[in-house]
């Protein structure tokens, strides 16, 4: 078994995983095929035995007229520019038959502090929470001006050294900063992020604006439009100050112009893919940021970087104008300061849009006064029982939560089902997304050519039959049955971030995750754990989260050397 983080997400490969190959198999293998008849009794031998498959003489004469029928067709579909913002005409949906939700939406009141003073030092109110800004901004002892301007200057300061800008868009920045002054100061405040100055992962699209997907065939794209979370955002008065870094097409810390660093250790990755977000927030250089998580791409830059990141529910907000890398798994989400702060962004960026076909309008009723006696809380125990690197510090996490009241009621992940076989579902959605790059040969542009990279694993999903990954799919209902079952007598789950296929699992059946840091390891770098809820039930687990942090104070800390 061999793993590796692939998208910033957790993935367990093994040899097996060879023999989930595409049907016309013999129109990819150049050396055995191309050199023989393409549906030659020989051709297609090949083909089954490259998918596990034993077809006799006469089976496989039989299939002959059907599989250059299939190949004209191929080579038809393949005339047609497919843009990579085209989804398939199947949708996956979270919710199965049975399943209700909350309607109703409450109104949420967010904790101003009219106290609260402008701390002399600009190193000190970069770090601040958004919460906190918000504060600052809405009774008038700091201007969004004034604010961007110390935003744009700790990004030109320290953007090189952790190399996790790719655009700062200082034009754009200051106008929409200037614009939220005067409505501040005319009267019109539109909420705590008006005025607060944020970077935005280089997947989201920003007309006038290069988007690069961080891989070096798009570093000069420029896509024109912009995004639905970005223009959310604009309409919640928020100021975007720079496009951020990520993983080449959403694969770990490495872009075209290096490598994303850590900035609690610079000679470390930040991980990924959305590395840049990460990195920029860790090290007080925007506001809050916004990423994208198809498997662990959240939640492993946000645990290395040690700050808080939101996975929402599958088809909570809108992908319109974001680069598509897996239509059924990926999801955006803010990375903040803490789990308040995401909370705050999430419900700015929530939300119907008509150019998303996977969305569901259900409520986001986030309150900061719950009462962990009054929740059912479960811990995945064998997680917890294992020997890993972050126990001491999860196990502390558990009796943080016990002092805060909560009983823990120990669960199991789903185990009948395998959930490991399911990850090539991603892999064959990667490759159509960017089958153009394969079939063109320029996936040799992108800096990543080894073996677990982008490239060679585009490469093996053009083998994987268009049968096995329906039947993947079918299993994967069977697994959102058996999650349900399991999670729904519980508020929140709490579980170490990594170890299991909790991870893998979550992604495939979209279930909503927190993760927030809750201390070091031997070597000084940040550590988390995790909290995941319902289905569209955010506001549980960032209100256990922000109860955790309040009570460890780990959010609060920062990294020595940008604290300056």
């Amino acid at each position: 078994m061999k793993t590796c983080f692939f998208s910033g997400y957790l993935l367990k490969a093994s040899p097996g995983v060879k023999s989930l190959f595409l049907l016309p198999v013999f129109l990819l293998l150049p050396d055995l095929i191309y050199a023989q008849e393409p549906a030659s009794q020989d051709s297609l031998d090949i083909a089954g035995k490259v998918m596990g498959l034993h077809f006799t003489k006469s089976e496989r004469d039989s299939l002959r007229t059907g599989v250059k029928d299939n190949l004209k067709s191929y080579l038809r579909i393949r005339k047609f520019d497919i843009e990579n913002d085209i989804p398939p005409a199947v949708i996956f949906n979270p919710i199965l038959p049975g399943m209700t939700f909350e309607q109703q939406q409450e109104v949420i009141s967010w904790s101003y502090d009219s106290k609260l003073s402008r701390p002399q030092s600009d190193a000190e109110l970069a770090f601040m929470p958004v919460m906190k800004l918000a504060s600052l901004i809405k009774n008038e002892k700091i201007t969004s001006t004034e604010l961007t301007e110390i935003y744009l200057e700790r990004l030109k300061k320290y953007g090189d050294t952790l190399q996790c800008v790719v655009t700062i868009t200082e034009t754009l920045a200051l106008r929409q900063a200037k614009q939220a002054d005067v409505e501040i100061a005319a009267g019109r405040y539109k909420g705590p992020l008006h005025g607060i100055p944020y970077g935005v992962k280089d997947l989201l699209a920003v007309e006038g604006y290069k988007t690069t997907w961080g891989a070096m065939p798009f570093k000069d794209q420029a896509i024109n439009e912009t995004a639905t979370v970005v223009s959310k955002l604009e309409a919640a008065g928020a100021v975007l100050v720079a496009k951020l870094t990520m993983g080449a097409l959403a694969w770990g810390d490495v872009w075209f112009g290096g490598i994303t660093k850590n900035p609690w250790n610079p000679a470390q990755g930040s991980s990924g893919s959305s590395a840049g977000s990460a990195s920029a927030t860790a090290a007080g250089l925007v506001g809050f940021s916004i990423g994208t998580e198809t498997w662990g791409s959240i939640v492993s830059p946000s645990t290395r970087c040690g700050v808080t990141g939101l996975r929402p529910t599958y088809g909570r907000v809108s992908r319109h104008g974001a680069m598509a890398l897996s239509w059924s798994m990926d999801k955006i989400g803010p990375i903040c300061r803490s789990a308040e702060d995401c909370a705050i962004v999430f419900n700015a960026i929530r939300g119907p849009d008509p150019r998303d076909a996977t969305l569901k309008d259900l409520p986001f009723n986030y309150r900061n006064d719950i009462n962990l006696k009054n929740m059912k809380v479960g811990y995945f125990k064998s997680l917890f029982e294992r020997d890993y690197g972050n126990k001491q510090n999860d196990s502390l996490s558990l009796k943080v939560l016990k002092d805060l009241g909560a009983t823990l009621f120990p669960v199991n992940l789903p185990e009948d089902i395998p959930a490991d076989a399911l990850a090539f579902i991603l892999s064959a959605e990667a490759a159509t997304a960017f089958d153009d790059l394969t079939r063109n040969n320029r996936d040799t542009l992108l800096v990543r050519q080894i073996k677990n990279a982008w490239p060679n694993v585009f490469r093996i999903a053009r083998y994987i039959p268009a049968v096995e990954y329906i039947q993947a799919n079918r299993l994967r209902y069977l697994l959102q049955g058996a999650f349900f079952k399991m999670i729904r007598d519980y508020d929140v789950i709490v579980t170490p971030s990594f170890g299991g296929n909790q991870l893998l699992i979550t992604n495939l059946t979209g279930h909503p995750c927190v993760v927030t840091p809750n201390g070091f390891n031997e070597n000084g770098s940040p550590a988390s754990i995790s909290f995941i809820g319902n289905l569209y039930d955010e506001a549980a687990i960032l209100a256990v989260a922000s109860m955790f942090q309040h009570a460890t104070g780990f959010d609060e800390k920062h990294p020595p050397l940008f604290v300056k």
